[in-house]
C-alpha cells in the first residue's frame, strides 16, 4: 500500500506548521523527515496516522494492505509505550488481544516476530528488566505483530546511546532486508536518515515545505558506519539545513 500526501498544509490556530506538502510513500521503502526543530515533522506523521486532520489537502492510501494486515498504519515511539506489568510477550499479544487473537495463532505470531527481533530469550521478562534498546525491539515487535502496511516511526532510536543506536540501525537493516517494510521515519540525526533511508524529505523551518528529495540508490545492507558515500549525502543534507536550524535554535531559546 503506498501513501500520498496531496498538497497538505496545517496550522495551530494562527500559526502555520506545514505549508504545500505532496509526497509520495512508495510500499517496502523507508522515508526519512528531517529538518530543523519546529518545523512539522511530527505534525507530519501524525496527519499520515489519522491522528489529526490537516487544514488543507488529503492523504491518501493507495492500493491495498498486505495480507492478514490488523493495522494498516502502526506508530512506533521514541519512549517505548510498554505497559510495565506486562512481560515481553504480554506487551505483544496486548495488540493481538485487541482483535480478539488469542491461543495458537496469537502464539504462533509472537513466536515468529521474537524471534525476527532477536527476543526469543527473554518472553517472559518485565519492561524493568530490560535495556533502552531491548525496550525498543519489542515495541518495533509489537509493530510488526499486526503485519501494518506502514509503520510511522517518531524519533524511535533518540532515547538511546550511540551504541545502541548502531545496533538497533542494524537489526532494522536485518529486518528490512528479511521482509522489506514500508516506514515513514522521524529524525533529528541525519546519519540515521542515511543510514536507514531510501529517500530522506528535507522540511524547511516552520512553515515546514519541502526543500528537496533526496534518493539514496545503495542498498541498505551494503551501508555502514564510516561510509564515504554516505558521509558525503550527509554533508549535502547538513549544508541545506545549517542556517536554517540555527535560526530555529535561536528562535526557541528567544521564547
Amino acid at each position: 500500500m503506498d501513501i500520498r500526501l496531496d498538497a497538505i498544509s496545517h496550522a495551530y490556530g494562527e500559526t502555520e506548521v506545514l505549508r504545500d506538502i505532496s509526497l509520495e510513500i512508495p510500499a517496502g521503502r523507508i522515508v526519512c523527515l528531517v529538518g530543523p526543530s519546529g518545523c512539522g515533522k511530527s505534525t507530519l506523521l501524525r496527519l499520515i496516522g489519522g491522528l489529526e486532520r490537516a487544514s488543507q489537502g488529503r492523504v491518501l492510501q493507495l492500493g491495498t494492505p498486505p495480507a492478514d494486515c490488523l493495522n494498516p498504519l502502526t506508530y512506533i515511539f521514541q519512549d517505548f509505550a510498554l505497559l510495565p506489568w506486562r512481560s515481553v510477550q504480554g506487551n505483544i499479544s496486548l495488540v493481538l488481544e485487541d482483535h480478539g487473537i488469542r491461543g495458537a495463532r496469537a502464539d504462533a505470531t509472537i513466536d515468529d516476530v521474537l524471534a525476527r527481533t532477536k527476543l526469543s530469550d527473554f518472553s517472559n521478562a518485565l519492561p524493568r528488566q530490560l535495556s533502552g534498546g531491548m525496550k525498543q525491539r519489542v515495541a518495533i515487535a509489537r509493530a510488526l505483530a499486526v503485519n501494518p502496511a506502514v509503520m510511522l516511526m517518531d524519533e524511535p532510536l533518540s532515547a538511546l546511546d550511540s551504541q545502541t543506536r548502531e545496533l538497533l540501525m542494524d537489526d532494522l537493516v536485518a529486518l528490512w532486508t528479511r521482509q522489506p517494510f514500508t516506514a515513514v521515519y522521524v529524525t533529528h540525526n541525519l546519519a540515521e536518515a542515511v543510514r536507514l533511508g531510501h529517500y530522506i524529505v528535507v522540511l524547511s523551518r516552520r512553515p515546514g515545505a519541502i526543500r528537496e528529495i533526496v534518493e539514496i540508490d545503495k542498498p541498505l545492507g551494503a551501508r555502514g558506519y564510516g561510509d564515504a558515500d554516505l558521509e558525503v549525502i550527509q554533508k549535502h543534507l547538513w549544508d541545506l539545513m545549517r542556517e536554517e536550524a540555527r535560526a530555529a535554535d535561536e528562535e526557541l531559546l528567544d521564547v
